[in-house]
């Protein structure tokens, strides 16, 4: 859990705006949840390996001593999203289009882009079970990754029962399933033997793991179809291709491969899976899928439902190791400073201040009668780049001289049209 100073700050504000103009684009409609959700309802939906990741929170007043827990952090946004659903399905439309950018929280081992408190940018279409659901999120993604500059990423796609009928196939019994799958997601972080190894670890047999592998490291878009593969098998399939036929015709088009050893470990997907990769990054930028049980757990309905997660944190990482954030991003936190010779002045100065901060500027006035140098040298150390100085003779005169310190000049200015100038010259040289 980290701090964030203001350049930091104003990185993330960039990169969450763009994230939600792209989004309201396509429909999607802004939604918040608490920070702390109750303990059953995050137990049991991220599988095992989840679970040991909740954060949770001891009960309080008189329970305190119990060291029982009744209330958790959230783990991630889609889960609440789910209990929303439930709760409020009388308030919502039936075809419901969310975003949501909130923090959540994970008892994980922090490294490069992975923290313990993190944000999550997810979007999710919920009461449909079109494969246009899943390609229009692959394009709303794909716009919000070139809008921040991206260009090199993949989006790859698979699907959680073509996976099943795969385990199947390779004669893994049901109960391993999960585990297995939670295994095979770190292919492309330990590699073939690993994951062998991992797979004995746990319980599923070496002459059941050999071949489920020789069929998962098989070249990227080679079709699975074969004769193990069952009727569910082929219309996961099917289902798939659609997806990727959808989604050709939009700004995803380029950037979509279908990956069979894409498995992703979360327990509640039921259908197509999505992740976002970049060359110059182990872990993933985003990832999502189809998940039509979850809402049911909190409903005697199903209600089908798909969505995708942007992680906030390793774009910003990326985007900062590239340079890609814009020279035109802000990064100080005035346009002009107002400097005053005499303390008496004062009142004169946040005057002016507030008729510079009336045309759009950012003002800040310096609250010491310090030395002109020393003022004008602690507005250079700030990257203002307007100086304003009121001294005598400007509040006698109604005018305002104004420094431009990185070009090194100076004009007098009537107070009431100073502004104005400011804005044009600060256009002006970007």
């Amino acid at each position: 859990m980290r701090d964030f100073l203001p350049d930091d700050v104003r990185r993330r504000e960039y990169v969450i705006g763009i994230v939600k103009r792209v989004y309201e684009r396509y429909g999607y409609e802004p939604l918040e949840t608490p920070a702390a959700e109750n303990l059953e309802t995050l137990m049991g939906k991220y599988g095992d390996e989840g679970n040991q990741l909740i954060f949770k929170i001891l009960k309080r007043g008189e329970h305190e001593a119990s060291g029982q827990a009744d209330l958790a952090l959230r783990y991630d946004l889609t889960v609440p999203l789910a209990r929303v659903i439930a709760h409020h399905q009388s308030k919502l439309p039936r075809l419901f289009k969310r975003y949501q950018i909130q923090p959540v929280w994970r008892a994980d081992r922090p490294a490069r882009g992975r923290f313990r408190e993190f944000y999550q940018c997810d979007v999710d279409f919920i009461g449909s079970t079109s494969p246009a659901v899943e390609a229009e999120l692959c394009a709303a993604v794909a716009d919000v990754l070139k809008d921040l500059g991206f260009n090199d990423f993949k989006i790859r796609i698979n699907h959680r029962q073509l996976l099943t009928s795969l385990l199947t196939g390779a004669g893994i019994a049901e109960p391993l399933h999960t585990s297995a799958l939670v295994a095979l997601d770190k292919l492309d972080k330990i590699g073939r033997d690993g994951v062998s190894a991992e797979l004995v670890s746990r319980g599923v047999p070496a002459e059941a793991a050999t071949p489920l592998l020789e069929v998962m490291t098989r070249r990227p878009g080679e079709s699975p179809i074969g004769p193990a593969l069952d009727e569910a098998g082929r219309r996961a399939w099917e289902n798939v291709v659609a997806i990727l036929n959808l989604a050709g015709g939009t700004s995803a088009g380029d950037h979509l491969d279908w990956d069979l050893t894409l498995a992703r470990g979360l327990s509640y997907y039921t259908g197509a899976i999505m992740e976002i990769n970049v060359p110059d990054l182990a872990g993933s930028l985003g990832g999502g899928g189809r998940y039509d049980n979850l809402v049911g757990m909190f409903l005697d309905q199903s209600i089908p439902a798909c969505g995708f997660s942007l992680g906030l944190e390793r774009i910003l990482v990326v985007m900062g190791e590239r340079g890609m954030f814009p020279a035109s991003l802000a990064t100080t936190a005035a346009d002009v400073m107002v400097a005053v010779f005499d303390a008496v002045d004062l009142p004169h100065a946040m005057r002016v201040a507030a008729s510079l901060r009336g045309v759009g500027l950012r003002v800040l006035v310096y609250p010491d009668a310090d030395k002109i140098g020393k003022q004008i040298k602690y507005a250079d150390s700030r990257a203002i780049p307007f100086v304003a100085i009121l001294g005598s003779d400007e509040i006698a005169t109604g005018t305002l001289t104004v420094k431009h310190l990185a070009a090194k000049t100076q004009h007098t200015y009537d107070q009431d049209g100073a502004g104005a100038a400011i804005l044009k010259e600060l256009k002006q040289r970007g």
